[in-house]
């Protein structure tokens, strides 16, 4: 593994590691860690949805020095079939097919086994089928995600993710209701549970119970807790990296698997940019009004008036960095369940070269001055301007 230089960061309160859900792609972020990890950065909040709240459980629920091999453990466990054993050639397909047609066959071949055959330490298919299933639990879901409580218990150390060293927040959806909710230690105590109800997405996984409640997943509502993040009183400086999984643009469909993956992509893309004008927008208010406030006659700025507005007012800077998955050409609508081992490990070398791409800009890290107090960086823009290409292979594997 190459050692990025240290990078020392100015003084924010919350710097944040924020994941999107996106299932098989989510060793994106991973490698996106990684690369945090070698820079010296080391979030004191995770939030996450689906996938992205399995990466959070990992991440906080080890010490530092063990979280990218616990990373990589779980990677390794849940891109390996439930049923049969891999396959020699499983591990290296790139090598073997290269990046063409073919390889997009193979990708489909691997989607197909994950839904006959399940992932190992994550579900398995239900025997009987839902339609034949005696009981409600077996007849809402096709794959029993028991294994996947299994791993997080063996992965992930609940007291010290519980011990409040950082924050975890994961969101999920309460099917009864509708209501979404974020499970968050800062208020509660997180069991295996809360981790799995945020990726128990229908109809494929169960819902999961939760002190009398049933939960979905939470990227049903939104897919990004990047709100979550910049908006929770009490505000705070704020540095956010956030980790998408499904790109907003992309090119016109040319057919029907073509429309499957762009519908795919625009429903869980979760609008991150809208997130950041909103966040933009809110805050040049909160400053105008705190410069309102500064302007008021002194016995005026002592009135209860005055000290509601004023809760409402602030200065804080919240600074975004954005990072999305970008496909392979080869990738099709079922890259979130093609959990081949070769797949798994380009995703992390993708998200561990954005990231270092990413942090040889090291003025996008300086507090925002001026104006809002928001900004958002994006490696992908600057490249789209200047015409360079994204990915590289020069990332190390986990």
């Amino acid at each position: 593994m190459t050692e990025s230089s240290k990078i020392a960061l100015p003084p924010y309160e919350t710097v944040a590691l924020v994941l999107q859900g996106g299932g098989a792609l989510g060793s994106y972020q991973a490698g996106v860690y990684q690369g945090l990890h070698e820079a010296g950065i080391e979030p004191n909040w995770f939030a996450g949805i689906s996938i992205g709240a399995l990466n959070a459980a990992i991440l906080a629920g080890n010490p530092l020095e063990r979280r990218l091999e616990r990373l990589a453990e779980f990677w390794e466990t849940i891109c390996q079939s439930a049923l049969l054993p891999t396959l020699p050639f499983d591990a290296d397909l790139s090598a073997i097919l290269g990046d063409g047609e073919v390889r997009g066959w193979a990708g489909a071949l691997a989607s197909l086994r994950a839904l006959i055959e399940g992932q190992r330490g994550f579900f398995t298919p239900r025997f009987p089928p839902p339609y034949l299933a005696p009981t409600p639990a077996g007849a809402t879901s096709y794959y029993d995600t028991t294994p996947l409580k299994a791993t997080l218990e063996r992965l992930v150390d609940f007291d010290l993710l519980n011990s409040r060293h950082v924050r975890v927040s994961v969101g999920a959806v309460n099917v009864t209701n509708g209501n979404f909710t974020y499970f968050d230690n800062a208020n509660r105590t997180l069991a295996p549970e809360h981790f799995m109800a945020s990726g128990s997405l229908p109809p494929g996984f169960p819902a999961i119970e939760i002190e009398g409640c049933f939960y979905w997943d939470g990227g049903l509502v939104s897919n990004t807790p990047l709100m979550e993040v910049l908006a929770r009183p009490p505000r705070r400086d704020t540095l956010a990296f956030q980790v998408d999984l499904w790109s907003a643009r992309g090119p016109l469909p040319r057919n029907l698997f073509d429309v499957a993956e762009r519908q795919k992509d625009i429903q869980y893309s979760s609008r991150t940019r809208l997130v950041t004008d909103v966040a933009n927008e809110m805050q040049k208010l909160r400053h105008a009004l705190r410069q309102a406030l500064d302007l008021l006659p002194a016995e005026a700025q002592e009135s209860p008036e005055a000290a509601a507005l004023r809760e409402l007012a602030c200065t804080k800077v919240y600074n975004t960095i954005q990072l999305v998955y970008r496909d392979k050409q080869f990738e099709t609508h079922s890259k979130d369940y093609e959990f081949s081992l070769t797949t798994m490990r380009e995703h992390w070398q993708a998200g561990l070269h954005d990231i270092r791409e990413t942090l040889k800009h090291p003025d996008w890290l300086e507090r925002p001055k001026g104006g809002s107090g928001v900004v958002t960086h994006d490696v992908h823009r600057l490249q789209d301007q200047f015409g360079t290409a994204p990915g590289g292979a020069d990332a190390t594997r986990p």
